[in-house]
């Protein structure tokens, strides 16, 4: 638009192109990186379906040296070389957290870089002035670079990356036992909480990850990573086959289902659906195919491998039974239908035909995601389960049957354990403010603007120095003796004592100042004021 030039204009649009290009090709590779689920998944010989975790977004480098310093000589009115030390230290935390580890210390060190932002903001980042400091990181789905000066855009990237640090490390539990499912769950829980906190406190995010779209389909996606956890958790508890923990093992794989089942309408979305890997949108739909495929399983096997109820079992049964079903299905009355061997055998063969219907769906499905067909695992878990309903129907298929199989309602989504949306607990990573010596941040901080430091001599008088004091760190003058030599000095009623003989008294409590005070001599006393 630039130009009316044809020949620049073609030049310019063939080099748009390329850029384009590979753009694209760089947006398909970090799909593949995205989607390698296998690369997070633990090495347990046991099957477990994979899990989605979430890659971390990156960052550039940043030199704070220069600003820092200037700006420490500016406002503050103290030497920047002095603080060099300090803003090395800084800028080597900030360093270690671009690579965390993926395990508990990972998370620390991001939490701990977080919680030095909230001070580096109270000393550095007053509401009016901008640093000239761009905060440049890259989307964690795409690849796609952003930058903002706001030191809320630094925050709100590195709590991303402390949700994406918790779907890697529960991404990689050992799912086949207990401890590492519960390691899982919490891992889960607690991504799911840190997307939510992103939500709700960070608006206004240049990238499309930190958008409110992305976040809210993040955090439902993290919820039902969890809910899975929780069948997982219900199968191996319940090793006992009885009639009640396998309906109840039924609602837990319909409740999976159900949120699944939310979370693909939430990534089919429009703000959501360009952007999605189509590999997490495949595996999210496939997951909902098969769970919902398990519960009619289950269903199936409750009705036809135990023994009919027994009268003292019936109205537990009943109970139990009589919630079971979105919908009554057809046919004699709950009691008949417990207690007769044949009906059960019925709804349990119409449950079967179901639970293969939708296998075969889920496998479908998969087949159409080049990224998921390369996923032995997945495969491998979804024919099991398959080859298994397939094998029980034919177990349980007569030749005789001369009877229509009807359609089996669907089972109501229950659970025992709802999965919790657990919130970041900072205040569990405790950091020191590294501006330490700048003074106590109610008074020396960006916000707050203070005229230069006053250096004044006074000499002790009838009525002492001619003021009060109160308060500590640092100790404000109260009231100033009107003609005493504190007035005459010029010192006024709120400043604040920032040195008693060249001795910093920015973080003295007030005892320590009168006492300082008092064991001047008579050649008198050089106290540091500043007014705020």
């Amino acid at each position: 638009r630039a130009t009316s030039n044809h020949k620049v204009k073609e030049t310019v649009a063939l080099e748009l192109s390329y850029v384009n290009s590979n753009l694209q090709l760089l947006k398909e590779e970090l799909e593949e990186l995205n989607s390698s689920m296998d690369v997070y998944q633990n090495d347990s010989e046991s099957i477990s379906v994979p899990m989605i975790p979430l890659g971390l977004k990156e960052t550039k480098e940043l030199d704070l040296l220069v600003p820092l310093k200037d700006f420490i000589s500016e406002h503050y009115g103290e030497e920047g070389v002095l603080f060099e030390k300090e803003i090395k230290e800084f800028m080597e935390l900030r360093q270690a957290m671009r690579t965390p580890s993926r395990n508990e210390a990972g998370l620390e060190l991001l939490m701990e870089y977080y919680n030095q932002l909230y001070f580096l903001d109270s000393r550095f980042f007053p509401p009016t002035k901008s640093l000239g400091i761009f905060f440049h990181w890259y989307d964690s789905l795409t690849g796609v670079p952003s930058h903002q000066r706001a030191l809320a855009f630094e925050k709100g990237s590195v709590l991303f990356n402390i949700g994406a640090l918790y779907t890697q490390i529960g991404a990689r539990q050992d799912r086949a036992s207990l401890p590492g499912l519960n390691q899982a769950i919490d891992a889960f829980q607690k991504a799911a909480g840190a997307f939510n906190y992103l939500k709700e406190n960070f608006s206004n995010a240049p990238s499309l990850d930190m958008s409110a779209a992305s976040l809210n389909m993040l955090v439902r996606l993290m919820v039902a990573q969890v809910q899975e956890c929780v069948f997982e958790k219900m199968t191996l508890l319940h090793a006992q086959h009885n009639f009640l923990a396998r309906l109840q093992l039924a609602h837990e794989a319909a409740k999976v289902e159900d949120v699944y089942s939310l979370v693909h309408q939430t990534m089919t979305q429009t703000h959501v659906k360009d952007y999605v890997p189509f590999s997490w949108t495949t595996m999210v739909h496939v997951k909902s195919e098969h769970f919902k495929a398990l519960s009619h399983y289950f269903a199936a096997i409750a009705l036809c491998d135990g023994p009919a109820a027994s009268d003292a079992e019936l109205s537990e049964h009943e109970k139990a039974f009589i919630q079971f079903h979105v919908t009554m299905p057809e046919g004699p009355s709950l009691r008949v239908l417990l207690q007769d061997p044949e009906e059960r055998r019925k709804l349990g063969k119409a449950h079967l035909k179901k639970a293969i219907m939708k296998h075969e769906e889920a496998m479908r499905i998969h087949g159409l995601c080049k990224i998921l067909r390369k996923m032995d695992i997945l495969q491998e878990v979804l024919s099991f389960a398959h080859k298994r309903s397939l094998s029980k129907y034919s177990e349980i298929d007569h030749e005789e049957d001369f009877f229509e199989t009807g359609d089996a309602p669907d089972i109501q989504p229950k659970t025992h354990q709802k999965p919790e949306i657990k919130s970041p607990n900072f205040s569990q990573v405790k950091v020191t403010d590294l501006f330490h010596r700048l003074g106590p941040l109610s008074v020396f901080s960006a916000k707050n603007k203070w005229c230069p430091a006053q250096r004044v001599h006074l000499m002790r008088g009838e009525n002492g120095f001619g003021f009060t004091l109160r308060g500590d760190s640092p100790v404000l003058i109260a009231g100033v003796i009107p003609g005493g030599c504190a007035a005459e000095a010029g010192l006024k009623e709120g400043d604040y004592i920032i040195s008693v003989n060249g001795k910093d008294c920015r973080w003295s409590k007030h005892a320590e100042v009168v006492q300082l005070l008092k064991s001047t001599g008579e050649e008198g006393v050089e106290i540091g004021v500043i007014t705020l």
